[in-house]
């Protein structure tokens, strides 16, 4: 079996993993992975912007305090303040890469403001800041010396000294690949892996998460042993457009922050009578609030009305989503935008530091698969890319300048077996079980929870994951098998830890337990050691 050696092993291409692989490039040799093309992750899709604070009269305390009023005070505070002070780096990182984000006719930064926000501090590069930020990372990253960029390859499984019998502390030493297009598999073997992997989106019906966020790296430190920490904690994105064509595309929530108001089909606003802050309260607060109003009239979606605009502003400020509206017959400055809540992030995930540290040694997490503890129980609008910056810069001066080294004889890795397994020969079984999750997902563990629907999850998704596992070792591996497996293990993690959670608080809220305990605390899950 072929082995590639590396001093870095980083798996994902979004912001946290290209970040992560432009520093660490500087200190040795960096193999990068990613099971599509580079450009095909959770960044690529950003719209909104960046958070960081900019503007002289703006305070790192202020932002620090609207994240954790928006994560229900449940964000870790020494946390949310160190990566609210690192954002500015993260930027100028950014700016390095050449990055353009959008300034004002006197050269200021043209800052807008979104939900949970209480001053305006979010940059941006028109309504598609990810689409420019991950093309510039992209054009850096291609060219940096060091990088050895692998793209169409999935990982199987972390590579674990206990398990191949190197006796001492277990390690992560690396993993087992699958090469997609010719089916080889391989072992990358590195004293450094970073698991830069993004979400798990997919394992709901409705998402606008890209069909490559389905938790990988969560299931894959799970596996390997890791502690995984706030699963039930999943941001359904408030403003989805709602239309038969229009496939995972998101109304930015800077719409909101311009002046659009969420209303009903006739025109008539209700987010003041959920909480005072409009349509500018918290993501948790206004999906909940839109669900529970369709709901309560029986239509199958609310709108937003930023009419008052007029569309000349908003093709200059939103011309990505003005045009994608008029796509499919809907024109922002005459028309309301119909819009549903939709999956859109995962607040919890692998236990780590800011620095990228988690409970096993040789392997660290960044970005959206990662639980740093800045996030709390609802994550704060545009903190999700300043955390992928500021977190891949820490993770990297951390490992860089003393890093794990083998020893003169590196581990060895056992070749992959494939013992009886064939080739699959119905394919249809994996497309059922994929389905079948994320059905259940979105009926029993959406919005709105309760100890029944997530007793009806746990049980059925246990019988999912013992048919999955039969099925996994009887054949092949293929792509649709890996990410299936991946996806019952995030959907069971998940359940988990919402039914430990006997409370209501911020993106869990159950019927059971509608109010919120006096004492914040994590929900953490040990890791499978099987």
């Amino acid at each position: 079996m072929k082995i590639v050696d590396c001093d870095y092993f980083v798996v994902g291409s979004g912001m946290a993993g290209l970040m992560s692989a432009l520093h660490l490039a500087a200190y040795g040799r960096v193999t990068l992975v990613t099971k599509g093309r580079l450009a095909d992750c959770n960044t690529n899709f950003a719209q909104g912007g960046i958070c960081c604070v900019m503007d002289p009269e703006d305070t790192f305390d202020r932002h620090a305090r609207d994240t954790m009023i928006a994560g229900a005070w449940l964000g870790k505070s020494p946390v949310v303040h160190e990566i609210c002070e690192h954002a500015p780096e993260g930027i100028q990182d950014l700016v390095d890469c050449g990055v353009r984000f959008a300034r004002r006719k006197d050269g200021s930064w043209d800052l807008t403001r979104e939900g949970g926000h209480s001053a305006r501090r979010i940059l941006h590069a028109g309504d598609i800041t990810g689409e420019k930020c991950e093309a510039a990372m992209i054009r850096r990253v291609r060219r940096a010396e060091g990088i050895d960029i692998r793209e169409e390859t999935i990982v199987i499984d972390l590579v674990m000294t206990r398990r191949i019998g190197v006796k001492g502390e277990n390690r992560c030493i690396g993993a087992y690949v699958l090469d997609k297009p010719s089916g080889e598999i391989y072992a990358i073997r590195s004293p450094n892996t970073i698991l830069a992997t993004g979400g798990c989106g997919k394992v709901y019906l409705y998402t606008c998460n890209p069909d490559t966020a389905t938790g990988d790296g969560i299931a894959l430190a799970w596996r390997a042993g890791a502690r995984i920490e706030n699963m039930e904690f999943i941001q359904f994105h408030p403003t989805c457009l709602y239309h038969p064509q229009a496939k995972r595309f998101l109304i930015s929530e800077a719409v909101r922050g311009e002046g659009a108001v969420l209303v009903d089909k006739r025109g008539r606003p209700f987010m003041r009578k959920y909480d005072p802050r409009g349509s500018l309260a918290p993501r948790d607060i206004v999906a909940r609030s839109i669900d529970s109003e369709m709901k309560r009239t029986g239509d199958d979606c609310m709108f937003l009305d930023i009419r008052q605009k007029g569309r000349a502003y908003l093709m200059n400020r939103f011309p990505n989503i003005y045009h994608k509206c008029l796509e499919f017959g809907i024109d922002m400055a005459h028309d309301l935008i119909p819009i549903v809540p939709a999956a859109h992030y995962t607040c919890g995930g692998i236990q780590a530091t800011t620095d990228g540290r988690t409970s096993i040694a040789g392997l660290s997490a960044v970005g959206e698969c990662a639980s740093t503890g800045l996030h709390g129980a609802n994550r704060l609008a545009s903190n999700s890319l300043m955390e992928a910056l500021v977190c891949a810069r820490l993770t990297a001066a951390r490992l860089g300048p003393h890093p794990d080294r083998f020893g003169r004889r590196p581990p060895a890795i056992p070749a992959w077996k494939i013992g009886n397994a064939v080739p699959p020969d119905e394919a249809v079984l994996v497309a059922h079980m994929w389905d079948e999750i994320r059905r259940l997902m979105w009926d029993y563990v959406g919005i709105v929870r309760t100890n029944k629907r997530l007793a009806r999850a746990a049980h059925r998704i246990r019988t999912l994951r013992r048919e999955i596992r039969d099925y996994y070792f009887r054949y092949l591996v293929t792509p649709d098998t890996l990410e299936l497996r991946n996806l019952a293990v995030c959907a069971e993690l998940i359940v988990k830890c919402a039914q430990k959670r006997h409370e209501s608080r911020g993106l869990h809220y159950t019927l059971d337990h509608p109010r919120m305990s006096k004492r914040p605390r994590q929900t953490v899950l040990p890791g499978f050691h099987g």
